[in-house]
């Protein structure tokens, strides 16, 4: 019996351990995009450098999707993710979330990480996005704003939405975020 408990106690130490280090960037549950499934953030992305983008299905950088795919194909395999955000703060997305995941999937082959349409700016903003805003000064003024984080969950930098993914220097940003 006291093996179990020693045991038990050593399991809820590690854990309580692990979360502490969890970056707060990563300390959200989101739910994928038209599913009811959701993520840990910390549990999934940890260790790993990101790009956080808001989207959105029906705006003029809409096709920045199919750039945004390749990018995640081609580093993935390196720790890194694109995390995408639907939002409809600027009236370009749709209101079924069905259509969202259709038009990313089918359109511009999405394979990259979407999840529930979030708010990015204005009274409701996501906590999330409160926090990216606020480490670089620079909220979204559009659709597809980029944010990239460290591995190590620390914010570096903003990219406005005319910066595609395939920008040289987005690009060296996140070569070096992932060599680090």
């Amino acid at each position: 019996m006291k093996k179990h408990l020693l045991a038990l106690v050593i399991t809820i130490v590690s854990a309580s351990a692990s979360a502490n280090t969890c970056p707060d960037i990563l300390k959200f549950m989101k739910r994928k995009l038209n599913s009811q499934e959701t993520v840990n953030l910390c549990d999934e992305y940890q260790g790993k450098a990101l790009l956080i983008v808001n989207t959105a299905s029906y705006c003029g950088f809409t096709p920045q999707f199919e750039g945004l795919e390749a990018m995640y194909e081609e580093y993935k395999a390196k720790d890194f993710a694109i995390l995408g955000f639907p939002s409809h703060d600027f009236n370009q997305e749709a209101d079924d979330e069905g259509k969202t995941a259709e038009l990313c999937e089918l359109t511009y082959g999405v394979k990259f990480p979407m999840f529930e349409p979030i708010s990015v700016k204005g009274d409701d903003v996501d906590p999330l996005y409160k926090m990216l805003a606020k480490a670089t000064g620079e909220a979204p003024s559009w659709n597809f704003n980029k944010y990239l984080v460290s591995k190590e969950g620390q914010i570096l930098k903003h990219y406005g939405s005319k910066v595609t993914p395939s920008d040289e220097g987005l690009r060296e940003d996140v070569e070096a975020a992932i060599k680090q």
